[in-house]
């Protein structure tokens, strides 16, 4: 049995993740009290046509104790064999209780005496020890619906199995670093094609930014450099069984530099890793 556990803040996007998932097949139980997790998943590995692919979505709705020892859940739940991931959904604070005010949606913890923003921060406290456990964090702070949905699909359910899921992501350091990745390259050293009037409107994917920039010794000696180090680290992670990895590129406005180098190396790691996804944060 492989087991997905589905977790995140509230307003982050779970919802639409468990959709992603029951679609493609995973036979899915939302909130599932944490304390039943083990003995349903004991019973279905017993049961003569056990449960293949599992998805349990589990937030702040389950008693905090059980919260508390999801760690351990997950390691007996292991130990009788079945293979597990946690999915988890991270927004920023501030996003969510912009999503809830316009929405008018109540938080689950909020109430006549405690605030949405109140609220907010006592779940971040909640789910900790979820968020800990995570394999893989999907930041849906500037996520769409459609985004996250086709993020979803991409790295769970078309992984296949025993295979690392990387993820390339450019972003400008203008609108904030990406939570949750493992590696953040800064190329705003590089030439910035912003300064030139003719390509101030293209992006790293149109080919006079790539004509300008592949001109640039600085650009191949730092894409060299990357390469080089993701080629000879990620093996290690490999090894400690990792399944997936995000590294993140940034710009100044994540429009050129950080896009262009991005589309490089995907077309360099390619060959060896053919999980690998990349995506463009500020490119809409």
């Amino acid at each position: 049995m492989k087991l997905i556990v589905v977790s995140g803040y509230s307003g982050s996007g779970k919802s639409t993740a468990l959709n992603v998932l029951e679609d493609a097949g995973y036979y899915c139980i939302d909130n599932l009290p944490l304390m039943l997790l083990k003995d349903f998943v004991s019973q279905s590995l017993g049961h003569e046509h056990p449960i293949e692919s599992l998805v349990v979505g589990i937030d702040v709705r389950n008693l905090s104790s059980g919260l508390e020892s999801f760690p351990r859940l997950m390691d007996d739940i292991r130990a009788l064999g079945a293979e597990c991931e946690v999915l988890f959904l991270d927004t920023a604070a501030a996003v969510l209780q912009k999503r809830f005010s316009e929405t008018r949606r109540k938080h689950p913890l909020s109430s006549a005496n405690v605030s949405l923003a109140e609220a907010v921060k006592q779940e971040r406290v909640m789910l900790g020890a979820v968020r800990e456990c995570a394999d893989i964090c999907i930041e849906t702070s500037n996520t769409n619906v459609r985004e996250l949905r086709a993020i979803v699909a991409d790295r769970v359910v078309r992984r296949k199995r025993g295979e690392l899921s990387l993820l390339l992501m450019s972003f400008g350091f203008k609108y904030g670093a990406p939570a949750d990745v493992d590696f953040i390259f800064d190329v705003r050293c590089l030439p910035n094609p912003h300064w030139e009037a003719h390509l101030r409107e293209c992006t790293g994917r149109d080919q006079p930014v790539i004509d300008y920039l592949s001109t640039q010794p600085e650009v191949g000696q730092m894409q060299a450099d990357i390469s080089d180090f993701l080629q000879r680290w990620i093996p290690r992670f490999e090894a400690e069984n990792r399944s997936y990895m995000t590294i993140a590129i940034g710009c100044t406005g994540g429009q050129h530099r950080s896009v262009y180098c991005v589309e490089g190396l995907h077309r360099q790691l390619k060959s060896r890793y053919p999980q690998i996804l990349s995506r463009h944060r500020e490119l809409k």
